[in-house]
């Protein structure tokens, strides 16, 4: 009774405008995903959920306020358990939540958990070239050639039911901006690298978890767009605890001179909505001690992913070289778990605001 009284809940907060996008340009495409009653259509309306930590299973359970139908797997057993108690149905394997889905969601922390969860032991193509989720999006940071190369054994598969007019599963390379708050409040914007067709489909699925998506085009350039992304927040992070840093040793408060950036050339998001200074603004992780947001240790392993593509292409990164350098010290003097905001205070020494 319980099950059938949560179900009754989250579909009443379905919103009538979840609707497949208008626009696509395969008519057939569009006719497969538009077919059913439902403002869900029939092959989005399982979705199975791997990794539901601190940014999955923010994700996972505005999914389920919207009305899908999840299946969930995360190797942390509590977590697990927890999901299992509010009647949604959990499995021990990847495979066998493939098994129960149409639709696969992965959020994972590394290339290597993404990659043990498609062709590791129990894996996702455990059983080699057929599979049942007609699609699979996989929402964590990589780098670029692992997405490409799964999506490339992806589309070499066959579906093991038929589903409209697809012979093949296809696979969106998805990360997200917005952070652990974003995802929380289902503000989180999703970069989206695969098939435009497939993208446009999969639209209104992004918006039960997020505010916007934008498309960037093959597979693997979702991932791409993530990793250019971060290192161009890491710098910006960098930039303005140091220019603060530098203000407060001349004798200028930071919020002074958070007032001057933030209507001046020298305004962006480190400052005017993740002010890294504490006691400059509410909300943010420097107001708690740095704690939440997003971790010096994925900002690490975000700046490594952007130094090693740059190194492949020959490129010059200077700064991003730098930025990688100065977060691995402040992870290896023991702050990878506080958010990426605490260089102030832990790399350049800045002091807070009374």
């Amino acid at each position: 009774m319980a099950t059938i009284c949560r179900r009754l809940k989250v579909l009443s907060v379905w919103k009538s405008s979840a609707t497949v996008a208008p626009s696509l340009q395969s008519f057939s495409l569009r006719k497969f995903c538009t077919g059913g009653s439902s403002n869900i259509p029939s092959h989005f309306e399982k979705v199975g959920f791997i990794g539901v930590g601190n940014m999955g299973f923010h994700m996972a359970n505005n999914l389920i306020k919207a009305g899908y139908q999840l299946t969930v797997h995360d190797v942390n057993s509590g977590v697990m358990e927890n999901f299992s108690r509010n009647g949604i149905p959990t499995k021990k394997t990847s495979f066998e939540v493939a098994e129960e889905s149409d639709v696969i969601i992965t959020m994972l922390p590394s290339s290597s958990n993404v990659l043990d969860v498609y062709t590791g032991t129990d894996g996702l193509l455990h059983q080699g070239n057929h599979l049942r989720p007609w699609l699979l999006i996989d929402s964590s940071t990589v780098d670029p050639q692992t997405s490409r190369t799964l999506s490339s054994l992806v589309s070499k598969c066959f579906l093991k039911e038929g589903k409209g007019f697809l012979n093949n599963p296809t696979m969106l390379d998805a990360p997200v901006s917005g952070g652990v708050l974003g995802a929380e409040s289902g503000t989180l914007t999703f970069m989206v690298g695969g098939l435009e067709e497939v993208y446009l489909a999969a639209r209104n699925l992004f918006l039960s978890m997020g505010k916007q998506t934008i498309y960037c085009g093959g597979s693997g350039n979702g991932i791409a767009a993530k990793i250019c992304n971060n290192l161009a927040m890491a710098v910006s992070m960098l930039g303005v605890s140091e220019a603060f840093t530098l203000g407060q040793s001349l004798g200028v408060r930071a919020s002074t001179l958070t007032r001057i950036f933030n209507s001046s050339s020298a305004r962006c998001w480190s400052c005017d909505s993740y002010n890294p200074v504490p006691g400059v603004m509410k909300g943010v992780p420097s107001s708690r001690n740095y704690d939440g947001g997003f971790s010096s240790k994925l900002m690490t392993k975000d700046l490594n992913l952007a130094t090693l593509s740059a190194e492949e292409l020959n490129l010059k990164c200077t700064l991003t070289s730098e930025a990688k350098k100065i977060y691995t010290k402040l992870c290896e003097e023991g702050h990878e778990q506080k958010d990426f905001s605490c260089v102030f205070r832990h790399y350049y020494s800045g002091l807070d605001e009374f």
